[in-house]
């Protein structure tokens, strides 16, 4: 064998090999945006999966909604998901904190998640939609365009713009003035609060967490479309809407339902009675009581430090709640009243107000405007649970007796660093 025919067939295996991979890119592009501008058989087949609330992490705690497209005569079997994001997204921590991590549309087969669900221990019901053959193309092209790479990325907000919502929206689009929902102007009797905590009762930490840093927005009532900011409600509420098909005829939107899987019954995993977050703070609360009173009654003294412990925690935790107000874009966490009790000034003026060189005025001035902000916050709050309660109320204890004037002879009592 000469060189030149060894240097020919040498390049061969190399052009077959970059073709190859040119034919493998190719596909593999065809595989991601062939569905666009499909036309479903008259077979095909829309439905709403909802995933059941679970217990892995807090962002499984409400559900999940996914809009599933089936054509049986093509083999498509696609389901839309608006609860994606990206984790190795640039400064993803901080995003995530400020509330400008956009979520994105994501795409898969129901039957590629049911082993997560199942390991999970969480429901998936699916509800057939009763769209005309129109309807149902007009939903599914909305759904690729939306999938495709420059419009699949929204800013997700919590009540107003979820991966339940858009769902909703998306059906409600494809349905036209044809679809009615009964209950979407009916008033729920509960607030975005009320219907948040119907789902945090066994999370007693991250509900404490959620309601602390949420504010007025999530105490405005909701109507039956707001409340479906949460997957169960779309479920539920959808079940009574109904159609008004070309002919005239009108048939409910839901055509039949079927369960995917059934979650096991099992005992909810409870918080250690020492651990829950009531118990804690009142211990706390007794705790911090008692010494004060046996210091302040045998000595007749106010400990420094444990007011600059006390304050200097509120303090933060204030300037925490208040960042989360004017530094993000949760559209929730304004006008928050818990920063009454919890005012971020609290650090640095308790250094002010404590120092070994105060005065009497100054101090009955911090500890008394402090006691106002306290009591209004403890009355203007909404977060449930003996927290809210319990620690505004250590405080107060620690402002009333910071605030006598005359102890035993003495202008106001004296302070222990």
């Amino acid at each position: 064998m000469t060189m030149k025919m060894t240097a020919k067939m040498n390049r061969k295996p190399i052009a077959h090999r970059f073709l190859s991979l040119l034919l493998i890119c190719h596909l593999s592009f065809i595989s991601q945006y062939s569905s666009f501008g499909q036309t479903l058989s008259p077979s095909a087949q829309a439905s709403l999966i909802t995933y059941g609330p679970g217990d892995d992490d807090i962002s499984s705690s409400f559900g999940h909604t996914e809009i599933r497209i089936y054509d049986p005569a093509t083999g498509l079997d696609r389901d839309y998901s608006y609860g994606g994001f990206d984790y190795n997204a640039d400064s993803f921590v901080l995003k995530f904190l400020r509330g400008t991590l956009p979520y994105q549309l994501t795409v898969h087969s129901l039957y590629q998640v049911i082993y997560y669900y199942q390991q999970t221990n969480r429901s998936i019901r699916e509800q057939q939609l009763n769209l005309s053959p129109t309807q149902r193309q007009h939903l599914f092209a909305a759904l690729e365009k939306n999938y495709l790479p420059q419009n699949r990325e929204y800013r997700y907000k919590f009540y107003y713009d979820n991966c339940s919502t858009r769902p909703r929206d998306m059906i409600v689009e494809a349905c036209g003035d044809s679809l009615t929902i009964p209950s979407r102007a009916q008033m729920t009797g509960k607030s975005y609060r009320d219907w948040m905590n119907d789902y945090l009762g066994g999370k007693p930490w991250s509900q404490l967490v959620m309601n602390l840093s949420i504010g007025k927005p999530a105490d405005e009532q909701t109507d039956g479309w707001h409340a479906m900011y949460l997957p169960d409600q779309v479920h539920d509420q959808l079940v009574h809407a109904m159609l008004r098909q070309a002919n005239g005829q009108v048939v409910p939107l839901i055509g039949g339902e079927r369960t995917v899987l059934s979650a096991q019954k099992t005992f909810r995993k409870q918080v250690s009675l020492l651990f829950d977050p009531d118990v804690v703070f009142t211990i706390l609360g007794i705790v911090v009581v008692v010494f004060t009173i046996r210091r302040y009654r045998v000595p007749g003294k106010v400990d420094r430090w444990i007011d600059l412990l006390l304050f200097s925690f509120t303090g933060f935790l204030g300037w925490v709640l208040f960042l989360l107000w004017v530094a993000t874009d949760h559209g929730v966490t304004a006008w928050n009243s818990t920063l009454l009790y919890m005012m971020p000034l609290h650090l640095p003026l308790v250094y002010w107000a404590t120092s070994s060189t105060t005065t009497a005025r100054r101090r009955t001035f911090y500890f008394g405007i402090t006691s106002v902000l306290i009591l209004l916050g403890m009355i203007l709050s909404k977060v449930p649970g003996g927290v809210d309660a319990v620690f505004p109320l250590t405080l107060l204890v620690r402002c009333i007796v910071n605030m006598q004037p005359v102890r035993l002879g003495r202008q106001t009592p004296m302070l222990i660093d």
